[in-house]
């Protein structure tokens, strides 16, 4: 993950999955799966984050990756 000040307002990010991850269907997966584990994590407003997955996020427990969503956003 990387951060970097933005604007004021809410927090935006994007999400990148390479072909690295796999064919499209689990590069979509990977990027709904964090989606929906970024959403568990409260972001503070004025910063602009780009989450990349990996092949690992395919198959990682949900709990694991809102841990390391957690762990990623507090280490900025």
């Amino acid at each position: 993950m990387f951060a970097a000040p933005g604007g004021s307002g809410p927090p935006r990010v994007a999400f990148v999955a390479g072909r690295a991850v796999g064919n499209a269907v689990r590069r979509n997966r990977a990027k709904r799966r964090l989606r929906e584990a970024v959403r568990q994590v409260p972001l503070p407003g004025g910063r602009d984050y780009v989450m990349i997955a990996s092949a690992v996020v395919v198959e990682a427990p949900f709990e694991t990756l809102v841990a390391w969503a957690r762990a990623a956003i507090s280490e900025e």
